[in-house]
Formats: C-alpha cells, sequence, structure tokens
C-alpha cells in the first residue's frame, strides 16, 4: 500500500498521475500565494506527527498567517483538555507510568486496554504484581478487561493470563458521570475526605457540596444503571486506598457531557487528595504516538498567547492572533466554499469525521487538497477539484534526510519525551520526510528571510533547538533525549501541586446530572473498536476478540431486545 513517488489529480482527472517532488511543491505554493487571504488555507495534522515535522508545520502555517491548525484531538480528548484545564491547570495527564504501577488502586473507566492501548496492559500486570487493585467500568464485560495474556512474558503463554480486574462495574450507558457522582456522595457523607488538601490546595468545595446533595439517588442509581449498593462496594475500596488513579480513554470522552463527566472524576480525585503524591492522579489514555507531543509544540488552533509571543520573538514575524479553525470548523469552511487550500499530514480526516457525506462534500469543495501520507487511505480517494499525495517516510523507516542519520522524537500520555530511530530501509529511495516536505512547501510558500527552512530540513536538531527555545520544559533538548527513557516534561500538578487555574488551586465544580432516557421502541446505540483495527484502518474482516468472523458491519443486540424486534441472529438490518 506504499507509493513510490508524489501523485497529482489534476482538475477535471479521472486518475492521479506521478509528478515530480518540486513541481508539487511549486503547485502547491502557487495556490497557497494565490489565495485572497491566508485564513483560507487549513492544515490539519494526525496524531503519529513527530515534535520536529509538528513544529515546522505550525510554524510554517503561522509564518504563513493563520491558526487554522485543527488536528486529529478536536475529536478525540478535546474533552479531557478542556476539562482538565479548567480544574487542574494542565490539559493532559497528571501521573507517570511508575504512578500507575504503584498505585493503590486503578479505576479503569470507559477504556479497554485489552483491544485498544495493548501496552497499558504491561502496566496494569506490573501493578497486579506490586499489589495494586483494579475496578473496571464499562457497559460491555470485554475479555481484555478482565484478563490479560502478555505474549512477550513466559507466564502469559504458558499460565493463561493474569486476571486483571478486581471488580466489575457493568454501568449503563452514559452512568459514568452519575457513577462518580454516586462515590463522591458516598465519600462526603462518611467525611472520608481530606480537609488539610482541600483547604489548602482547592477551591469551591462547598458549592459543589452544595450542588451534589441536590442530586438524589433514585437518579444516581437510575442514570449508572448500579444500586447504591453496588456504589458502596466501590467507595469501600477507594476509602482502604491512600492512591487512586483514574484511567479513561474515549469512552468517557465521545458523549455531549464528557467534560462535565471528566471534571466529576478530578471532584472525586480532589476529595481524598490524590491529585500530586505518588500513584495518584488522572491519567487520560490518548492512542496516536504523538497527539499530546503535536499539541505541546504548537498545533493548537487556539495557541495560549505567551507560546505566540514566543514564536514571534524567536524569529521575528508577525504571528496570527485570531482563532483559527477547529476540525467542525474547517469542514463549515469548505462546505461553505471559504477554503482554497486543505493540507493534511497523516491522519485519514475523512474516515475520522462524523459526518462522512457532508465531510466529502466539502473536500470536493476546495480548490487542492494535499495528503502526506505514509500509507493510501479512503481520503486519498476524495479529492479538491486539484489533489496531490505526497508519500513520506514512516517513523519505522531510516532517514538521511541531509546526509546524516536523523531521528525524530514524541511525547507520550505519560508527558515523557523520547527519540525514535527508524531501523527499517525506506519502501523506496524517493520516500522524503515529513520535516523534509513540510519545510520544502514552506520555503517555496513563505521564502527564507525570517526562518531558515532549509537548515531545519538539513538537520532535525535544528527544529530541536527552536522547540527549546520556544517551549518551557525542553531544555538541554538533544542531551536529555538521548538518555535511553528520554525526559519529563514539566507538570505542575504534579511536581509540586501548582495549579495553573482561574483561582490558582485545583477546582472543585458543580456537575448537573443528565440521565439519557430512550425513548419507547428505541435501543442505544453504542460503538467499539474491533480487533485488528487502529483508529479508521481496518487490516481485516475477524474480530476474534469477540468470535466475530468474515465481516465488520455488525450490531450487537440483546437477545430480550432482538425478541421484542422479532429478529434473529444473521439477520440484514438498517
Amino acid at each position: 500500500g506504499r507509493l513510490a513517488e508524489p501523485m497529482v489529480l489534476r482538475e477535471g482527472g479521472t486518475h492521479y498521475e506521478p509528478i515530480a517532488w518540486n513541481d508539487a511543491f511549486d503547485l502547491i505554493a502557487d495556490e497557497l500565494n494565490g489565495l485572497d487571504n491566508p485564513d483560507a488555507a487549513i492544515f490539519y495534522t494526525s496524531g503519529r506527527t513527530s515534535n520536529e515535522a509538528a513544529f515546522a508545520y505550525q510554524l510554517f502555517a503561522r509564518t504563513f498567517g493563520t491558526n487554522n491548525l485543527p488536528d486529529c484531538s478536536n475529536m478525540c480528548h478535546e474533552s479531557s483538555g478542556a476539562a482538565l484545564s479548567q480544574t487542574l491547570g494542565i490539559g493532559k495527564g497528571t501521573v507517570t507510568l511508575t504512578d500507575v504501577e504503584t498505585a493503590d488502586l486503578l479505576i479503569v473507566a470507559g477504556q479497554n486496554p485489552g483491544t485498544n492501548h495493548p501496552r497499558m496492559l504491561s502496566s496494569l500486570e506490573r501493578n497486579k504484581d506490586n499489589g495494586g487493585r483494579i475496578i473496571a467500568v464499562n457497559p460491555l464485560i470485554e475479555a481484555g478487561l478482565k484478563a490479560f495474556r502478555n505474549p512477550q512474558t513466559v507466564r502469559g503463554v504458558l499460565r493463561g493470563g493474569v486476571e486483571l480486574a478486581d471488580d466489575y462495574c457493568q454501568i449503563r450507558l452514559n452512568g459514568d458521570l452519575a457513577f462518580f457522582q454516586g462515590l463522591n456522595k458516598l465519600l462526603i457523607e462518611a467525611d472520608a475526605l481530606d480537609h488539610a488538601f482541600i483547604e489548602q490546595y482547592t477551591s469551591g468545595f462547598e458549592q459543589f457540596r452544595s450542588a451534589l446533595e441536590t442530586i438524589e439517588w433514585h437518579d444516581v442509581e437510575r442514570a449508572s444503571g448500579l444500586t447504591r449498593a453496588d456504589l458502596e462496594r466501590v467507595a469501600e475500596q477507594v476509602v482502604a486506598a491512600d492512591s487512586i488513579i483514574v484511567c479513561w480513554a474515549m469512552g468517557l470522552t465521545q458523549h455531549k457531557n464528557s467534560v462535565a463527566t471528566i471534571r466529576e472524576i478530578v471532584n472525586f480525585l480532589l476529595l481524598r487528595g490524590n491529585v500530586g503524591r505518588p500513584g495518584a492522579g488522572v491519567c487520560p489514555v490518548r492512542g496516536h504516538s504523538n497527539v499530546q507531543g503535536d499539541r505541546t509544540v504548537g498545533i493548537n488552533e487556539r495557541a495560549p498567547q505567551w507560546f505566540l509571543d514566543a514564536l514571534q520573538n524567536r524569529f521575528g514575524i508577525a504571528v496570527p492572533r485570531d482563532h483559527g479553525t477547529d476540525v467542525v470548523a474547517a469542514i463549515r469552511s469548505m462546505r461553505d466554499g471559504r477554503c482554497g487550500v486543505f493540507v493534511a499530514v497523516g491522519g485519514n480526516f475523512v474516515r475520522a469525521t462524523p459526518d462522512t457525506a457532508l465531510t466529502e462534500a466539502a473536500l470536493r469543495n476546495v480548490g487542492l487538497t494535499v495528503q502526506i501520507s505514509t500509507k493510501l487511505n479512503g481520503s486519498h480517494t476524495v479529492p479538491g477539484r486539484q489533489a496531490l499525495i505526497l508519500p513520506t517516510l514512516g517513523r519505522t523507516e531510516h532517514d538521511h534526510t541531509g546526509g546524516i542519520e536523523q531521528f525524530v522524537t514524541v511525547e507520550d500520555s505519560m508527558g515523557m519525551v523520547h527519540a525514535s530511530h527508524g531501523r527499517l530501509a525506506p519502501a523506496t529511495e524517493q520516500l522524503r520526510s515529513e520535516v523534509d516536505i513540510v519545510c520544502s512547501i514552506a520555503e517555496r510558500t513563505v521564502g527564507d528571510q525570517a526562518v531558515d527552512w532549509a537548515a531545519m530540513r538539513a538537520d532535525y536538531a535544528a527544529v530541536r533547538s527552536h522547540i527549546e527555545a520556544c517551549v518551557p520544559g525542553f531544555e538541554d533538548y538533544e542531551r536529555r533525549v538521548s538518555t535511553p527513557l528520554g525526559f519529563a516534561l514539566p507538570n505542575g500538578p504534579r511536581d509540586s501541586r501548582t495549579f495553573r487555574t482561574s483561582t490558582g488551586k485545583a477546582r472543585f465544580t458543580a456537575n448537573p446530572l443528565e440521565i439519557v432516557d430512550v425513548p419507547p421502541g428505541h435501543l442505544l446505540l453504542q460503538t467499539v473498536r474491533s480487533h485488528d483495527q487502529f483508529n479508521t484502518t481496518i487490516y481485516g474482516l475477524d474480530d476474534r476478540y469477540r468470535g466475530i468472523y468474515n465481516e465488520r458491519r455488525v450490531i450487537l443486540m440483546n437477545q430480550a431486545d432482538m425478541n421484542k424486534q422479532n429478529l434473529r441472529e444473521g439477520d440484514i438490518v438498517d
């Protein structure tokens, strides 16, 4: 599925055809410079993009004159970032892998590590070895949440795996907000609180408690699908634990009340001081390898002013200050004819966005679409009036750009920055790296008077020196990232219980309980990721985790619901 050379679809054409690299760069530059204003261009990013490529990409967009930098995090953990920024003053997690492996209690909610985050399972296994307990909170009982066979250990292969979940709360879909509100009510009723922590490090506790008192137990039970006795069983485990981490993923973030749900998780952790000490904190688990790092180095349509100031001071450019478009606004801009050029570094924009038909029509309304990709995907079949596919090296491939062995860096969900070295031979010698492609387009489009794009393309250490100058926490970048485990970025809540919120403290919040009521004759649909699938990329038709073969479009229903609908297994439905 790899292309050997750049491809172009000419206006009115029916097929892509080869194009020389320099001609492709000239075509992009001509289209961008021919726009009526810079905001008619949109620069999309996937979370697999390295720190170096992402920094160069956002610098190019802002040098060109726009903050239109939507990215895949708009569609996954945006609610986590919003909720955590409001309550803890940082839009990312506050724990390390060591914390995960040594916590007394882990609550895994809205996440199935067995299917979706297999690398995390090793840390969960170590937590069990260290005497920790794990509570799984999920509407479906999944095999990967119950037991884990680690194929990299003798025990995992021969002994059949480790039983991970000590307790399983099979909540109602979208019942997570009620689940944590019920736990918080029980902790307050029992006065099982860290009063010293609440007094010194938090604000808004009394308003939060008053709002929680108005929520009735029968509503908590109806919304969560659990009984008060179920929640009391969990609360007993919470009180017995000296350190608690709550982990979550898309099962919590993809609801209209997701921000409220994640704020309630923060309330839960603040009640017993489980932020800013070993083995405790918030842990949003991200999927893409560098979606967090991309945000750190500037891929953000609403970048903070201090970052924009740093860019302006470093490069002497007039950095735009108006907020740019996120994914939804980008689609609307293309739909309404206000976007002339759409550039995507990685990702599968058409398949990742929710409204497929609208997104496809919007992209076809663009003058030029540019896809910088390692492999072909569905988005390449939905071109603008003109379209380019620029094939790039994968991160697993050797990168000899500039005649030297290059490496890139990424940031994981725990805020650790480490190097990534390609080990495989490139698919073809014509492939170019993301950094090379981005810097080449920038050089053709905006010139090199303010930014030395050629220097960054020739040696990625030059990009890292710019990141070091613009982003706090990257001091001595080149040396520290060369160590085997890399380095941790500063994290105020974790490192010093410092909270950059509106009150200067961690914030309790009042979150109204919302209950999803299903009208008679209707069903509530939950989507799940299947085995042999990575985000928008499906590698096969089998889901062996669930015993389903030769088909992907499957609805799993309760037998009682099937009987009511007069449906049988294998029926075709819409």
